[in-house]
């Protein structure tokens, strides 16, 4: 069967295992100073384990693979006590996956095996920190009133890079930019700031299921035209920085060597630049993959 499921780059991973605690189906191990899919059979596809890659080794595709079994997963993870099957269950609350989490209930009350408290929460590590809930504080009414009007400054259609053509003359000598679908919302002066002037093309890595068709589009589209440069966008939350790493592949596949500028978008609103923000680190400071 055809369905989602991990893969990871040999040639970024570097064995050093942060991957291994955010899976806890067991599907990944490291061997012989790789981290690799050890099964099928456990790994859901639901990517978990993606953010936490410091090299950005760790992608989501669609192919034939064998069915993912929730009966095996707790099979297997039951014995290693309640903090992990806990972990597991916030891990399929927190992404929708509602079927699934039934059926590992199921297994516990067949089993006789005491439901351990979770909630999607409760922020579980192995939980998808993309997906959790959060409110996030506005600008008062007031001046929100007094922003002046910012004028569209998009120049071409499709947007959608599943859509987009790659023969379209607009990429001809092209400023490009590939952004995460989300961006727009969470960056008020997205069009004065990023689109003037360029062209973009949207996407998600973590809901979208052909990323690597998507890697081919783009190669396409840089084998094909002179693009002057790619500008890349993505939000802070750990799955969107797939966005760099389809552009890489894309750039890698078509041979160029075109200059790449990468920021990210906090959940507040604010531009980074370099690569996605970390969680605060023992010292209280945020640090950034760059």
């Amino acid at each position: 069967m055809k369905r989602k499921i991990i893969e990871i780059d040999e040639e970024k991973c570097t064995g050093c295992g942060v991957c291994i605690p955010d899976c806890p189906e067991g599907a990944l191990q490291v061997i012989d100073g790789k981290a690799r899919l050890v099964s099928d059979l456990f790994c859901d596809g639901l990517g978990a384990c993606i953010g936490t890659c410091p090299e950005g080794a760790i992608c989501v595709i669609e192919r034939e693979a064998g069915p993912y079994s929730e009966e095996a997963v707790m099979e297997k993870i039951v014995p290693q006590g309640e903090s992990v099957v806990r972990a597991h269950l916030e891990h399929l609350l927190g992404h929708g996956e509602e079927a699934l989490y039934s059926r590992a209930i199921d297994y516990l009350n067949a089993h006789e095996i005491p439901v351990p408290p979770h909630g999607a929460a409760s922020a579980a590590p192995a939980a998808c920190p993309g997906s959790m809930a959060r409110t996030l504080p506005g600008r008062e009414a007031a001046e929100a009133e007094q922003a002046a009007r910012v004028e569209s400054e998009l120049r071409q259609w499709p947007i959608q890079l599943t859509l987009a053509n790659p023969a379209a003359a607009y990429f001809d000598d092209a400023d490009l930019l590939v952004s995460g679908d989300c961006v727009p919302f969470a960056y008020g002066d997205f069009h004065r700031d990023f689109l003037q002037g360029r062209i973009p093309l949207i996407f998600c890595p973590k809901l979208d299921a052909d990323v690597a068709g998507y890697i081919t589009k783009l190669a396409d589209i840089f084998s094909r035209h002179t693009v002057r440069s790619i500008t890349v966008l993505h939000m802070e939350v750990p799955c969107c920085s797939g966005v760099r790493y389809v552009v890489d592949e894309a750039l890698k596949r078509a041979g160029n060597e075109i200059p790449v500028a990468e920021k990210t978008i906090t959940l507040q609103g604010e531009a980074v630049e370099g690569g996605r923000v970390r969680r605060r680190g023992p010292g209280g400071g945020h640090r950034r993959d760059m």
